[in-house]
């Protein structure tokens, strides 16, 4: 039953649903949930998926080319060259030192320079799936962080392409043929001599690019000509999909070969359209390969030599988390930016799969030695989500306190009534609200960098971890009568309130919210002023819609108004009833019918109909109307 095509995919789905479902409910990130998943299912536990896990891999690794593929399109030639100073200078550095730094640390181990040097290149690598999956999921991609590990992660997925170019000449001519045969493994470049392996490699990712500039972009314009959005899909799924078969042809990897059609594709007006087309299926296709990272970890290498395994492992992330700590001082990263950046990139990459197999293959690595680094690069994947967990709970708050110590906070105002957490494009423009009618502010903001910028704006903010008590009373929050929470984040919103009903209840919160299940949960931890970030924005869109359509615009502002209060009442009666039941589903459907209603009859019963203040036309055709008579 185990081979049938749907009883796998039944599987990995359950899986997936339970483990990510878990997970998200212990506050872990999604990734570590499609990890467990992996081991749980896979070949060395309970067995549902593969007697291999480089079977369910090499299916697997689609999701990686699909991300690289968008990622390609994300980076436009001018913006690359606005960035090359931190993707060259710190991509560079770090890539070099891991390198030099494995090298030195396998060949004193006794390895053959050449396994040294090959396993050196496939170490530097870092996990651009795990990684970048993680810096969205919490939003911190504009951090210096997330921009730094962008450029790092950048450089790698490029120097890769270098990295497979040169394994050829590292490899044993004279055994290499035979153990291509018993792989049977036969690409383009695998038929050509050693000497020339390198240069196709080049005309290969050259052809490429030249492809996607002269035939795929006028093969997507002719398509888009007819107007069918599934055939555009369909056409997006073309090229990934050719694009990546080519490069397996030719003997390279895959992935690279998306990344670099995504690359020339960025610069198209299609761009946009083939970003839409193919994020959905991204993140499902990536949760498929983290599950089956989780599967390959083989479970019987690591019980016959434990020790060893374990102590590279340990080696191996000591040597990338130093690098990169190194890496991030030379460019003057702030401390708590730096220790996330060394605790997210401090794991072996899936890129190293494709260049330890291809290594195997020109006979470079032994398949003891292959499949050894195979489970540490596996285990190292499966470790990177954990110890972003623990950097979070356990040393990035202690870092915090002391870099907060470092900047003025000993200096906070406590005479401000008013303090405001959140200072990004929402929380400014509460504060310069604020600041210009004479209401001074206590700021406090957890991006140290932002910090920083708004200081030489002008602005008095004040760096810390607001859901932090001791940050909370030294800014204050015993003699405040508001606290305005303005971070995008609504787990920071909960944290804060708790602490502010359970120690200080004198304090009135106003918090923002993003949508009304957000503002559930916020109401029924007996937070009353919820400002949905959504709601003003698109009710003034409304009502400037039905402006231009000829209704009187003190008309709609009284009616925006009547809506909001509405609506506010609705929230609050629908706040603890649980939202997954048919009751939910039955009341929330009576409370917008009766809003309508409510709304309708307003404006029929006369109560606006003569409402004509702003309305300066109507005014005119009365003052016209007078003279006449």
């Amino acid at each position: 039953m185990s081979g049938s095509l749907l009883f796998d995919a039944i599987i990995f789905l359950a899986g997936a649903i339970i483990c990510v479902s878990l997970a998200k409910r212990l506050g872990l990130s999604s990734v570590i949930g499609y990890l467990m998943a992996g081991v749980l299912i896979g070949p060395y536990v309970f067995g549902f998926i593969g007697e291999e896990g480089e079977d369910i891999m090499h299916f697997a690794e689609f999701g990686v080319v699909v991300m690289l593929f968008l990622i390609g399109l994300e980076i436009e030639p001018k913006n690359f060259w606005n960035m090359r100073k931190s993707i060259l200078g710190m991509g560079g550095i770090q890539v070099a030192l891991t390198v030099a730094f494995t090298y030195l640390f396998f060949a004193v181990l006794g390895f053959q320079w050449q396994v040294a040097l090959t396993v050196g290149m496939a170490v530097a690598l870092s996990s651009t799936a795990i990684a970048l999956q993680t810096i969205k999921e919490k939003g911190l991609m504009n951090t210096t962080f997330g921009s730094s590990a962008f450029s790092i992660l950048l450089f790698q997925d490029i120097i890769v392409i270098f990295m497979i170019g040169a394994l050829p000449l590292l490899s044993n001519t004279s055994e290499g043929t035979d153990t291509d045969a018993a792989h049977g493994s036969e690409t383009l470049i695998e038929s050509l001599p050693i000497g020339l392996q390198t240069l196709a490699i080049i005309l290969s990712v050259a052809i490429i690019v030249l492809a996607g500039r002269y035939v795929v972009v006028p093969m997507l314009r002719k398509v888009a000509k007819t107007g069918v959005r599934e055939l555009l899909i369909a056409a997006a799924f073309l090229i990934v999909f050719g694009i990546s078969y080519l490069m397996e042809f030719v003997g390279l990897s895959p992935a690279l070969g998306a990344f670099l059609g995504g690359v020339v594709l960025s610069t198209s007006e299609f761009k946009h359209e083939l970003e839409s087309t193919l994020e959905p299926f991204k993140n499902l296709l990536l949760g498929l390969f983290f599950m089956a990272v989780g599967a390959s970890i083989n479970f019987v290498v690591i019980a016959n030599s434990p020790l060893t395994i374990g102590g590279i492992l340990l080696a191996i992330i000591v040597i990338k988390a130093l690098v990169l700590f190194i890496t991030g001082r030379i460019f003057k990263l702030k401390l708590d930016q730096n220790v996330l950046l060394t605790f997210s990139l401090a794991q072996v990459g899936e890129f190293a799969f494709v260049l330890l197999s291809f290594a195997f293959q020109l006979n470079i690595l032994e398949q003891e030695q292959m499949d050894m680094m195979l489970v540490v690069t596996a285990v190292s994947m499966s470790l990177t989500p954990i110890l972003a967990v623990l950097n979070e709970r356990l040393i990035l708050p202690k870092i915090g306190t002391k870099e907060s110590i470092k900047r003025p906070m000993d200096h906070i105002a406590k005479s401000q009534k008013v303090i405001l957490v959140g200072f990004g494009h929402f929380g400014s423009t509460v504060g310069r609200f604020l600041r210009s009618h004479g209401v001074e502010a206590t700021i406090l903001d957890f991006d140290s960098n932002r910090v920083d910028f708004l200081r030489k704006m002008g602005f008095e903010v004040y760096y810390g971890d607001a859901t932090r008590l001791d940050l909370l009373e030294s800014a204050g929050i015993a003699e405040a009568k508001l606290l305005i929470c303005a971070t995008n984040k609504v787990s920071v919103a909960k944290a804060i309130s708790k602490i502010v009903k359970e120690k200080y209840p004198h304090v009135e919160l106003m918090v923002r919210t993003k949508n009304r299940y957000d503002a559930y949960e916020l109401l029924n931890r007996d937070v009353h002023n919820i400002y949905r970030e959504t709601l003003d924005t698109s009710l003034t869109l409304a009502s400037d819609a039905l402006s231009k359509l000829g209704f009187r615009k003190y008309t709609l502002n009284r009616q925006v108004q009547n809506f909001i209060k509405y609506d506010e009442a609705s929230l609050r009666r629908l706040a603890s009833q649980p939202k997954l039941d048919d009751d939910y589903i039955f009341k929330a459907r009576k409370e917008l019918e009766q809003q309508e209603k409510l709304l309708e009859n307003d404006f029929r019963r006369g109560i606006v109909a003569y409402d004509n203040h702003w309305d300066s036309e109507h005014i005119k055709q009365q003052l016209e109307k007078s003279k006449e008579a």
